[in-house]
């Protein structure tokens, strides 16, 4: 923090003289301010979406970074800077040296996705993984600062860099002066809101400031509310943008004055965020650039508004690819337009079918199956782990319910972490009851009467002792199932599959089988 913070505090006045004078446009784009069309409809409000992700370095953090670094003497840019930083930081560092003719020493956390690792390595930053988090990383960076004499560019506790961040809320109010009834922003070390909501209470205070943070990393939540700074013993890792154990002196006194109400939001509503972003943009936001959008979703759904005007800042897209399949995976469940069960059939012949008929005549309409694994384990009970489309937040008590009321034992799974991380993947296993088993991997249309055409087929002598499927958005499915077929029965079971008439392969055969599955 700069002497001047240190002995008197600024005020929303002189935040709003640095943001106005902050020099950002060197590096920096004026980003644009667009419509969430779909998302806006669906939700009766207008929602506005800040496109910082289309910044060269895919986050509004360059800002900030060069805005400090810009304003340091010849002497400090030649022994060179440091900072820490989860990776979007680090970047806008690199950047601001690599244009500055300076070194850059970045200290990132050894959680970093290898894609922000990559990308400030190819800006000419010198990367030193330390720590799970950067508030570790930010011990060690102090640390490297000292003994090698650089200069420090925090990341979020300093009044040039909050006053960067601050020029995003500045393009915002120019871009947008109709009525906009609440800005939402992501909170890491709260460098981005600090700017953000100096600048709009001093111009526009009547336009609410709200704070979004993950319900596993709300230091600066916990902290307004214990009226000093919490240190987190752990944060989580999954948006990795926002993960600070402690937030600054300096965000802390801001966003304790400033802000007007705060949010969290979990894991899977971020997952659907992301989803939502896609749907509008066709870009793909890391998860701490959807915060703000799944506040906005939660903020509607609590309050019941319509016609009102919401603005979220997309604060950054350093996603790495693999991280998209959680992603996929987990958004239909964190929109609640899927509902996981577990649900006991008994073990006898047409209980599956019937099970499958009244999936068809649910209340509401049909429902998709998203997903189903079972593998056979006991003689009288068969339990199944199904996944249906829903139409929207709160059916899946009352598919429970119509599930138990028709005689099929359920356990809703929609909101168990074990059963959506795990369970789902270890449906199967050895069973000493899959006596004359064959197992075939099938493909299936991806529609209605898929699944009962081939019950129907099947001889009723025939038994199903593993189903695994799950729907890859694809217009087939895959779906691997054992089927319990006596030898004397191998020219039925060719007729079988020549009248079904969907590609198949025989994998009795296969030594993964025999290794995994078979008794």
């Amino acid at each position: 923090m700069t002497s001047q913070a240190r002995t008197r505090a600024l005020q929303p006045a002189d935040y709003l003289k640095k943001i106005l004078t902050a020099r950002v446009y060197d590096v920096a784009s004026e980003s644009a301010l667009e419509p969430a069309r779909a998302l806006g409809r669906r939700l009766h409000n207008t929602v506005l979406l800040k496109r910082e992700d289309q910044q060269s370095v895919r986050s509004f953090k360059l800002r900030g970074a060069y805005n400090k670094m810009v304003q340091l003497s010849p002497e400090q840019l030649k022994k060179g800077v440091i900072c820490a930083s989860a990776g979007n930081h680090a970047q806008g560092v690199a950047l601001s040296a690599h244009k500055l003719g300076a070194r850059a020493v970045i200290v990132m956390p050894t959680t970093t996705p290898q894609l922000k690792v990559d990308a400030v390595r190819s800006l000419g930053g010198e990367v030193v993984l330390f720590g799970d988090s950067y508030s570790d990383a930010y011990t060690h960076a102090a640390a490297l600062e000292k003994k090698q004499g650089l200069t420090f560019v925090h990341p979020f506790d300093d009044p040039d860099v909050i006053a960067g961040q601050g020029t995003v809320a500045m393009e915002m109010l120019r871009q947008h002066q109709g009525p906009l009834h609440a800005v939402f922003v992501a909170i890491g070390g709260g460098g981005l809101i600090s700017g953000v909501a100096n600048y709009i209470k001093a111009v526009r205070p009547e336009i609410k400031v709200i704070g979004v943070q993950m319900n596993d990393s709300d230091a600066m939540m916990q902290s307004v509310a214990a009226e000093e700074r919490v240190t987190l013993t752990d944060v989580g890792l999954f948006s990795d943008g926002t993960a600070v154990k402690l937030v600054g002196e300096e965000t802390f006194r801001i966003t304790r004055e400033l802000v007007d109400e705060f949010m969290t939001v979990d894991t899977d509503a971020v997952c659907a965020a992301i989803k939502d972003v896609f749907v509008d943009t066709r870009s793909i936001v890391e998860p701490a650039g959807a915060l703000a959008v799944a506040a906005i979703k939660q903020y509607v759904a609590r309050h019941k508004t319509r016609g009102e005007t919401y603005a979220a800042i997309l604060c950054g897209a350093n996603m790495n690819f693999d991280r998209l399949r959680f992603v996929a995976e987990r958004a239909e469940v964190g929109e609640e337009r899927e509902a996981l069960f577990a649900v006991t059939i008994p073990e006898e012949r047409g209980s599956l079918r019937r099970f499958c008929e009244l999936i068809g005549t649910l209340p509401g309409g049909p429902r998709n199956v998203t997903e189903f694994n079972y593998r056979i384990s006991d003689s009288a009970q068969a339990h199944v782990f199904v996944g249906l489309s829903t139409q929207g937040k709160g059916e899946s008590t009352k598919i429970t319910s119509n599930f138990t009321k028709h005689g099929f034992a359920t356990l809703d799974l929609t909101h168990d972490e074990l059963a959506k991380e795990h369970i789902r993947h270890m449906v199967g296993g050895h069973s000493k009851l899959a006596q004359d088993e064959r197992l075939m991997r099938f493909v299936f249309p991806e529609r209605p009467g898929a699944l009962m055409k081939f019950l129907s087929l099947m001889r009723p002598g025939w038994n199903i002792s593993l189903f695994h499927y799950r729907n890859q958005g694809a217009d087939y499915g895959r779906i691997l199932v054992g089927l319990q077929v006596p030898n004397a029965d191998d020219k039925a079971f060719a007729k079988f599959l020549a009248t079904l008439g969907y590609p198949h392969v025989e994998e009795t055969a296969n030594p993964v089988y025999r290794l995994f599955l078979q008794t």
